[in-house]
């Protein structure tokens, strides 16, 4: 039988390489143990092994029971070539493995640069960031490069991606959004990290409710919410959970999702996302989805002010949300003033999902805003296609 013959798919081998035991094995440094790894992972023989790395099977017999030594560097770096590993791995530093580290590095930077860009209003930059490092990334994963500090590393820079394109794209393409952060969960799922996993399922979560698929959105934060590790990890998710819960129509599960955030907004660091400002939105919106316009109504201007923390975008997410609530009080001048505004800010920020929203929201009522958010969105998506 061929070599080729004998091997299970990329896909298959990349899950096995991200194994705790493989990262035991790898750290090990042990030769003949990553061999004997190695020929697991691809359903090898020991002769097969040796066709691949120019040994015969006796020679890697006796590699694997530690009794023969690789000791030239032109072998090992060989050898972590054909294993398709980094140098350092065995015991090499060359120019290949310093190019190794520096692209987890600046891989790493990326993904932290890309995060802050897009939560200060400049989720397009942070598109444009992440796009070539996921290729990039990606094309290393197809040339059978599968280690698990490069697997991480493409998980969190595909979720960035499909969260960057969240707030860039207009509705009827955010489950492209979805797609990118749902291309996570496989890698999140073969880590021990339970932090990491939940961390996965709430960003995708989060796009699924976008794109309008509530009930998966639902079932992902509630994943998410009963792994998260520690209460900081939790309060990320329950602001999530329970605004799809809210879309849901789920008087109950909203109402305890809330009651829960509640509790841990005296006891956890507020975020851009976990504080009162964006948890009084949240609120709003899921009180007017679940039949409660009136206690909505009453609370609309209770709302604590903006702060530093939110992230800009959140500014126009409630200035929405605020307008439709003044609409069903009949407050047509509030909901005018809140929709002008909201629509300024999200031209900046170049965000067509809440022009999309702002249309939608003064519907007949209100035609002057209306017809001029649609016009903005027009040339947004002139721009776009260009």
């Amino acid at each position: 039988m061929a070599l080729s013959e004998t091997r299970p798919s990329a896909q298959h081998v990349v899950w096995h390489w991200a194994t705790p035991q493989a990262r035991t094995v790898l750290d090990s440094g042990d030769l003949g143990a990553i061999l004997r790894f190695h020929r697991t992972v691809h359903g090898l023989n020991q002769t097969e092994l040796g066709t691949l790395l120019g040994y015969d099977k006796t020679y890697i017999s006796a590699l694997e029971l530690r009794k023969k030594t690789l000791g030239d560097v032109g072998s090992l770096r060989r050898v972590a070539e054909q294993l398709r590993l980094p140098p350092h791995v065995l015991g090499v530093t060359d120019p290949a493995d310093t190019d190794h580290r520096a692209m987890l590095q600046f891989g790493q930077s990326t993904v932290r640069l890309a995060e802050i860009a897009r939560q200060s209003g400049h989720a397009s930059e942070a598109v444009a960031e992440l796009w070539p490092l996921v290729a990039r990334l990606e094309a290393r994963l197809e040339d059978g490069h599968s280690e698990r500090e490069v697997l991480r590393l493409l998980a969190h820079a595909r979720v960035g991606l499909g969260v960057a394109l969240g707030n860039v794209l207009p509705e009827d393409r955010l489950a492209t959004a979805a797609h990118w952060t749902a291309k996570s969960l496989g890698i999140a799922a073969h880590f021990d990290d339970p932090a990491f996993r939940s961390y996965t399922l709430r960003m995708h979560g989060n796009e699924l409710r976008k794109a309008r698929i509530i009930g998966a959105a639902v079932d992902r934060l509630r994943h998410a919410a009963a792994l998260a590790p520690n209460p900081e990890a939790r309060a990320a998710v329950l602001p999530l959970y329970a605004r799809a819960a809210g879309e849901l129509g789920d008087t109950r599960l909203f109402d305890s999702v809330m009651r829960e955030t509640d509790d841990l907004l005296q006891s956890v660091a507020h975020t851009s996302l976990f504080n009162p400002y964006a948890l009084h939105e949240i609120r709003l919106r899921g009180l007017v989805s679940t039949g409660r316009a009136a206690l909505a109504i009453r609370l609309v201007d209770q709302g604590p002010g903006s702060t530093t923390t939110v992230a800009p975008q959140w500014r126009v997410i409630e200035l929405v949300t605020v307008a439709h609530v003044r609409l069903l009080a009949d407050d047509l001048g509030g909901a005018v003033e809140s929709l002008n505004t909201a629509m300024a800010e999200a031209v900046v920020q170049r965000l067509p999902h809440q022009l999309q929203r702002i249309v939608r929201t003064a519907g007949h009522r209100l035609p002057t805003v209306r017809g001029t958010a649609v016009q903005a969105l027009d040339r947004m998506r002139q721009e776009m296609a260009a």
